[in-house]
């Protein structure tokens, strides 16, 4: 059935893509799979899945090794927050980390990252919604951050990542994309140059808002329920 589930969200991407003239190969498609054990996960790839997201280390880290043994490979991010303390062994296994909230945190990878000789991905993530249960950082402390991130010779950043709040209002869920987007926008003209920052991914939309997200410029989705849901 996840072949089935995958196929589905592919063919509604597609969908919403021709509805607003985008190119569908442009959406990069994250499973969330907070809730799918490795054999699901192993189903997902080999049915096309690329890209994988863990919401917390600990699971990643049992899953993934799982995963190596059976030689299954995807593109690992990580999703949920994250805990400073858990820095190391998120710059260990995932190859994007999207939530990326404070200057304290990104420089805990920074550190980890220059002592294991690696290139550590992220994404900032953004509380556009205002909600006080969220983590993100307010939009108007994004680019003292990313300045501060910017100073990290063993980060890279690669764009923006928001959630929605869950609500039924498409009004509220649209702001919140479309607020992430002018911000995206206004990121990418202040640090154009810069050798380390690169407005790639806006990565905004779950498995009941992706289509708003999509019409709102994403280009990176994260979604669960609609590939794993059990039947």
């Amino acid at each position: 059935m996840i072949k089935e589930r995958l196929a589905q969200v592919h063919k509604d991407i597609e969908a919403v893509c021709k509805r607003v003239g985008r190119n569908p190969k442009e959406i990069i498609l994250v499973g969330a799979t907070k809730y799918a054990d490795a054999a699901k996960i192993k189903e997902a790839v080999a049915a096309g899945l690329a890209h994988i997201g863990e919401n917390r280390v600990q699971d990643a880290g049992e899953k993934f090794a799982v995963l190596d043994q059976q030689h299954v490979r995807a593109t690992r991010h990580m999703l949920g927050h994250l805990q400073t303390n858990k820095a190391k062994t998120a710059v260990e296994i995932f190859d994007l980390v999207q939530s990326v909230d404070s200057s304290r945190l990104a420089l805990e990878i920074e550190k980890h990252a220059a002592s294991l000789n690696k290139m550590a991905n992220i994404l900032v993530e953004v509380n556009t919604s205002g909600e006080a249960q969220k983590f993100g950082a307010r939009p108007e402390d994004v680019l003292a951050l990313i300045d501060d991130i910017s100073h990290c010779p063993h980060v890279r950043l690669s764009g923006l990542m928001t959630m929605a709040p869950y609500t039924r209002d498409q009004k509220v869920i649209r702001k919140c994309f479309r607020d992430l987007r002018e911000l995206f926008d206004a990121v990418e003209d202040d640090f154009a140059t810069h050798p380390r920052v690169a407005m790639k991914y806006l990565s905004m939309g779950m498995s009941d808002d992706y289509a708003v997200a999509i019409e709102e410029g994403s280009n990176m989705v994260r979604i669960g329920r609609a590939i794993f849901k059990e039947s």
